[in-house]
């Protein structure tokens, strides 16, 4: 049994893989441990693009099984993942971004992890942001 912390540090772990199939490799480990996850590459401008990219996060969860589709399962991670998004919005005005956003699962646990380069060329700022909620288990 995890409790929200292992979920948290679990979506931390999955938001900073390096390669896609490092991804792919974790999703699975997690999954024997009884953790669901998905990640999304998302990029842009971060400010503008809030609703593009919880819109993914929600699609990327359905397409891995980590929710299903309804409203409370969505409302959670559209919630979580503004939550995650509120925290390095302020790094993000008016600059373009690129990075993944991981979600993870456990039961009634679920956190979404933002993790993103912010900047203009060459000159970047590396943001990480973290949302909880809570579900009914599945």
């Amino acid at each position: 049994m995890y409790d929200s912390i292992d979920v948290a540090r679990a979506a931390v772990k999955l938001a900073v893989t390096s390669t896609r199939s490092a991804e792919e490799q974790m999703i699975l480990r997690l999954k024997e441990r009884d953790i669901f996850g998905a990640a999304v590459d998302v990029g842009g401008d971060v400010v503008n693009s809030i609703h593009i990219i919880i819109e993914r996060a929600i699609l990327a969860s359905r397409k891995n099984s980590v929710t299903k589709e309804c409203h409370v399962e969505d409302g959670a991670i559209a919630g979580a993942t503004r939550e995650a998004l509120t925290q390095i919005i302020a790094k993000a005005t008016g600059l373009n971004g690129g990075g993944k956003i991981a979600i993870c699962r456990h039961k009634e646990h679920l956190s979404v992890c933002v993790f993103m380069s912010i900047g203009l060329l060459h000159l970047n700022e590396v943001v990480i942001g973290l949302g909880h909620r809570s579900l009914p288990g599945n």
